[in-house]
């Protein structure tokens, strides 16, 4: 079975691939990459990491209102500043008791297990916060206060607050959960006890305490609960419903494997239950399958069912949010993600369609043809559904037995066009974890930019495009940025578009990074304009923010921007590349030795962008083709074994949307290997003779028919050595060799005893340390950096 399964996966990926050739176009590298170090160089991020221990954050919640960003952590809560996160930041440290914690580890739990993690923020009123923590694997709740919005900035736990959390808050800091609160109501998706055998969508308030079955696998079979959201209907309160997002296990046709499926599930706000029967119990919770496939061409989907996160991107109304869902594959052969995109008309459609049924756990579902009661089951009490009820109590009896025995819709949600937005199906150890998306208006529409993390520091950001005369839908990674300095997953990510920040979590710390940087892409029109950013125009003189028309007042109208395509040809005057520009780029010299390898460097700020490799002779240029002695890499064209032919003026163009930049010309000079070996013999016994720096450069091109130290003339005393410039520009063999020949030649007999002595004795302290002679051995090389 596992054979074939991995045979089927693979299949259907390679039929994918070549479908995806002809009606996907995807980009493979990011057009932008910036380290954590070039992010921090550039101002673009700031990183709270603590008191230096793993933070560990389980949750995140951002309060505009107050300006802070809370933390929930192990055995603390942080408020952080939204415009420096790791500035005045206020913390509560709220850990588990040492009788709580030896209950804990009686009970046979790990002692990282039985720490106080808080899983649950939420703002409970405008002055506090609603915080609750798995406490030693017993639950509890607590109220802090933040004070009013403008006034001093309180922080404080309120000792007299603190209660149970059982149905509020997981046992298991591990076990996944969500929740959302609304007038005052809490609505949770979680498990209640303490062995993880009771899964349970609840709502909490002062008086009621409301959830799903027991043991009733129709309902929730092994759920894995990822989101939740309070969307309203329409205008009438009453029909508010509240949202569901998790995966579950689902029994097969066969009955024989258990598959794992995407759920949307959906309550009323307002449901209070039967009277006689499902007495606090949910009377209106209906799910239905979301799906997010890719179609094979023999008609069979592959299927992205693990739902990794979920999105819900609101509207000015709040009533039809678009929904993003992060999904990966249950496969062990092959793993992928996708991006799915769902509007709430098309899940209304799907809750108002017909109910599933079947017979048995090891049927198909079919269409219920039983007759549906009215009201129909599911529906809220409500003046929008008749207003002939009041409360759910009021419902007859017919209903509530229906809707128990019929919580599955027929008909799943499919992703708006049919298809992902965005794919990830390469082979890679890359896992994606998080997702936000901010909606953005540009010159040529709205667009959604895409914050995707991953389990090594990174944050993806992407815009999908979708081309309605063919049917495609183009993805355009704009930029990579490592949030974070060594590898960890990403655990949350939240997104400002007030403050146009991102607030990226993982247990190595918080960062916040910047939306855009526009002047990043280059100071003329065309880099403005290939970098499709929508953030980001040409506005005459620079790359800067784009500002809808009067949006801004100090906008100009001189605006060139182009997100669709990306067309710099056309918007920036139709410039192209002639000769007078030909002969403007940058100009380098590389030296090379014959049978030798040598590197011409040239890396395009755009990753994504064609590198092409042009020779200037004197009887012309001509374009430089790979064979098996020159290799076009990421980083320049590498020649191999490189001839006095070979000698000449190279050009490194980039071609990016039809746009041609010439970026580097570079005059390689080819030194034969003889001239350089004879200079190196013809050095022993030279040594104090030659000069008394060690810190020479090479000042002009070597010329003439020799290579001697007397052509080699020491610039300035503060440099490095010249021979190892020289040597990465040549790519000579025998780095050894020549090393100690310039220590003859160019040190002093004085300095060369003084270091000397100084690498014997730190040598003699590496192998005390058990690291032998191998300090000794690398002496020489460390002795003359400077």
């Amino acid at each position: 079975m596992e054979d074939y399964l991995r045979i089927r996966f693979l299949a259907l990926m390679m039929m994918y691939l070549v479908e995806s050739t002809v009606n996907t176009a995807t980009s493979v590298y990011p057009r932008i990459r910036l380290s954590h170090k070039e992010l921090w160089q550039l101002n673009r991020t700031w990183v709270f990491q603590g008191q230096g221990v793993p933070l560990q954050p389980q949750t995140m919640l951002l309060d505009e209102g107050h300006e802070r960003l809370y933390v929930g952590a192990k055995n603390t809560l942080f408020s952080l500043r939204l415009d420096q996160v790791n500035t005045h930041y206020k913390e509560i440290h709220w850990a588990s008791t040492e009788p709580q914690i030896e209950e804990c580890l009686m009970k046979g739990r790990e002692k990282m297990e039985c720490a106080n993690y808080i899983k649950v923020l939420q703002q409970y009123n405008q002055t506090h916060l609603l915080v609750c923590g798995t406490g030693a694997f017993n639950p509890v709740c607590a109220l802090v206060q933040v004070g009013n919005t403008g006034k001093d900035k309180l922080f404080v736990l309120e000792e007299e607050s603190v209660a149970s959390g059982r149905g509020r808050c997981p046992f298991n800091p591990h076990s996944p959960c969500t929740s959302t609160l609304t007038g005052g109501e809490m609505y949770v998706g979680l498990y209640t006890d303490y062995w993880e055998n009771d899964a349970a969508l609840c709502r909490l308030n002062n008086r009621t305490y409301t959830r799903t079955e027991r043991d009733d696998r129709q309902q929730l079979n092994e759920p894995r609960f990822v989101g939740s959201a309070v969307i309203p209907d329409n205008d009438d309160k009453d029909d508010d419903k509240v949202y569901f997002f998790f995966t579950e296990r689902e029994v097969d046709a066969e009955g024989v494997n258990k598959a794992v499926y995407t759920r949307v599930g959906r309550v009323c706000a307002n449901d209070q239950g039967g009277q006689r029967m499902l007495v606090n119990r949910w009377s209106s919770f209906l799910k239905t399958r979301l799906i997010c496939s890719v179609a094979g061409p023999d008609g069979i989907d592959t299927h992205f069912d693990l739902l990794e996160d979920v999105y819900v991107l609101k509207n000015k109304d709040g009533k039809n949010p678009e929904i993003f869902g992060l999904f990966s594959t249950t496969s062990a052969v092959f793993k992928g993600y996708a991006v799915c995109v769902y509007h709430m008309d098309d899940i209304r459609a799907a809750f108002n369609g017909p109910f599933a049924f079947r017979e048995r756990p090891e049927h198909h579902w079919t269409p219920s043809e039983d007759r549906v009661p009215y009201p129909r089951p599911g529906s809220c009490a409500s003046k929008v559904n008749g207003g002939g009820f009041s409360s759910s109590k009021e419902f007859p009896d017919e209903v509530l037995r229906f809707v128990r025995s019929h919580p599955v819709m027929y008909r799943p949600v499919l992703p708006q066009h049919q298809r992902p937005a965005f794919l990830q199906t390469e082979p890679s150890s890359r896992k994606l974890t998080q997702i936000a998306v901010d909606r953005v208006q540009a010159q040529d529409g709205h667009y959604h930019v895409l914050y995707i993390g991953t389990d090594d520091s990174m944050v993806l950001k992407v815009i999908t495009i979708y081309n309605k005369d063919s049917d495609t839908m183009e993805e355009v990674l704009l930029e990579e940025l490592q949030v974070f300095k060594v590898p960890a997953p990403i655990k949350e990510i939240i997104i400002s578009p007030k403050r146009q920040h991102l607030y990226v979590g993982s247990d190595v710390g918080v960062a916040q990074v910047k939306l855009h940087q526009c002047d990043l892409y280059g100071s003329e029109c065309a880099d403005c304009c290939l970098a499709r950013d929508p953030y980001c125009a040409w506005d005459g003189l620079t790359c800067s923010r784009y500002y809808p028309a009067g949006a801004y007042t100090k906008s100009r109208r001189f605006r060139r921007q182009d997100v669709r395509h990306g067309n710099a040809v056309q918007l920036c005057n139709g410039l192209q590349i002639d000769d007078e520009q030909w002969h403007k780029a940058e100009e380098k010299i590389v030296f090379g030795v014959e049978g030798n390898s040598t590197l011409i460097k040239c890396v395009p700020r755009s990753l994504q962008a064609k590198v092409l490799w042009f020779l200037q002779k004197e009887q012309g240029k001509q374009e430089v083709h790979e064979d098996e002695r020159v290799i076009s890499t990421s980083h320049g064209l590498l020649l191999l074994s490189v001839r006095s032919s070979d000698a000449g003026v190279y050009v490194c163009q980039t071609v990016e949307h039809g746009y041609v930049h010439t970026l580097l010309r570079v005059t390689l000079h080819v030194l034969r290997g003889e001239m350089l070996g004879s200079a190196i013999h013809s050095s022993n016994g030279q040594g104090d003779k030659a000069g008394s720096s060690c810190h020479s450069h090479i000042n002009q091109p070597p010329a003439g028919p020799s290579i001697t130290p007397r052509t080699l003339v020491p610039p300035s005393p503060n440099s490095k050595q010249w021979y190892k410039e020289f040597l990465q520009l040549i790519g000579y063999r025998d780095a050894q060799r020549v090393e100690e020949y310039c220590e003859r030649v160019w040190c002093p007999d004085k300095k060369r005893k003084k270091t000397k002595k100084k690498f014997v004795a730190s040598s003699g302290e590496k192998r005390g340390k058990g690291k032998g002679e191998e300090g000794l051995h690398r002496a020489p090389r460390h002795t003359f950096d400077t």
